[in-house]
């Protein structure tokens, strides 16, 4: 899953590596593009983590009824998540870019990239529901292997795409959109192939887990909005702030556009250790595991991720140390402003995965509504209007705005382990 995630949200990296090479313009039309597509993205993946933990239960239960349910419900709902999100992008898109951008130029850059990307859209929304499901049945290579063809190839279209190579046009930013889609077709077919060799049977499955589908969809809608809330609340939330980091000089927006999409690649190392111990508590939960042996568990695998922690901070020491080496295409001035966001980064992880552990953890039980409401109070109560006073009235510097990330984190943190301590989780019957 780690492996997996990182190829994910590493393919940003390598867009904006390559995207790089043009200069602070189209690194700037990178980035507000990626913001909005990151909002109907963020809304996919949100629903997509709830059907991962609803699977691991359906697992636990080993219920083929139940597990076809969730795949199916979780199908239709991403789908009509992504086609509304995309006609919002076609009708209210370039007017958004247009108030947001510095400059016309990013807005058209922007534009080119981001039309292109509605492929990725919904192939999204598709593979992640896929992939969710894999992972909640312990499949978790068949994501994997997905991801190991399509960055390949996401890789080398961009390359040919976005410098004209082997006689294709030369589309500059634009090409790293079609590199991106031609990506998702490549592993979309690839997992509906694992689907049918795999877990046939959840074709061939009569009836639904609440007798009709209707019933059946809007049980799984109404387990999936608290998570699919928490998870699209982070999303908007980092969506929203690099909308306002927009107003920012052009150095210093491109510095943030370069170090976002790495605090999400190497976190992803915290992230997807801790979404695995929610996929395992659930898988637990299922089987009616007794309370010492899911103690036993949690403490393994908290301390697995404090070492996750570790190696993110120094991930991120030698991205921060190197940044010049890099990214030699960019100023002096954008190199310093990489440099100065190491203080943080080096505390980050450890209580990001603290925190991260609790969240996954009362996912898995049910406990879904509690964990939607600290997300939405440190988020919109705390970072989204901190982060607009910073940028826009304060004007501080970018070191000070993505220090935020971490008091966000210190808002969290108590709010967190006082519910997990109170053991509620360890006594719950998922399977009612």
């Amino acid at each position: 899953m780690t492996i997996k995630a990182i190829l994910l949200h590493g393919t940003v990296v390598i867009d904006a590596f390559l995207v790089s090479s043009l200069g602070e313009v189209a690194l700037a039309a990178l980035g507000l593009a990626a913001a909005m597509a990151g909002l109907v993205l963020g809304a996919i993946l949100a629903f997509s983590a709830a059907v991962q933990i609803r699977a691991a239960q359906a697992a636990g239960t080993d219920e083929i009824v139940f597990r076809k349910s969730v795949l199916a419900s979780g199908l239709a709902l991403s789908l009509c998540i992504g086609s509304f999100g995309l006609a919002l992008i076609w009708v209210f898109g370039v007017d958004l870019m247009a108030f947001l951008a510095p400059t016309d130029e990013v807005v058209s850059l922007a534009w080119d990239y981001l039309s292109i990307f509605s492929v990725v859209i919904l192939g999204e929304a598709i593979g992640q529901v896929l992939s969710s499901h894999f992972n909640g049945n312990g499949r978790t290579r068949i994501p994997l292997y997905s991801y190991c063809l399509s960055v390949p190839i996401n890789v080398t279209a961009s390359v040919v795409f976005i410098n004209g190579f082997w006689g294709a046009p030369v589309m500059g930013v634009a090409g790293a959109a079609i590199g991106s889609a031609i990506a998702i077709i490549v592993q979309v077919v690839f997992l509906i192939c694992g689907l049918w060799l795999k877990d046939r049977e959840v074709f061939t499955a009569k009836g639904w887990r609440n007798i009709t589908f209707p019933n059946t969809f809007r049980r799984h809608f109404a387990f999936a909005l608290p998570i699919a809330a928490t998870f699209f609340s982070a999303a908007l939330a980092s969506n929203v702030s690099q909308m306002i980091y927009a107003r920012m000089s052009l150095n210093a927006f491109a510095a943030m556009t370069l170090i976002a999409p790495w605090i999400m690649v190497v976190g992803q190392i915290s992230m997807q250790w801790t979404q695995a111990t929610g996929i395992l508590v659930a898988q637990q939960l299922g089987q009616r595991a007794d309370e010492p042996q899911l103690d036993k568990f949690l403490t393994v695998a908290w301390r697995g991720a404090h070492v996750t922690a570790l190696v993110g901070a120094a991930m991120f020491a030698i991205i921060c140390l190197y940044a010049g080496d890099i990214y030699d295409d960019l100023t002096s001035e954008t190199h310093a402003i990489l440099y100065s966001f190491l203080p943080v980064l080096l505390i980050l992880p450890f209580f990001k995965a603290t925190n991260a552990i609790c969240g996954n953890t009362l996912r898995a039980s049910g406990d879904t509504v509690h964990v939607m409401k600290i997300f939405l109070i440190s988020q919109w109560g705390f970072r989204v209007p901190a982060t607009a006073l910073a940028v826009l009235y304060f004007e501080l510097h970018p070191s000070w705005i993505i220090s935020l990330l971490l008091a966000e984190e210190l808002v969290k943190f108590p709010l967190f382990h006082r519910r997990l301590w109170r053991g509620d989780w360890k006594r719950v019957d998922v399977a009612a």
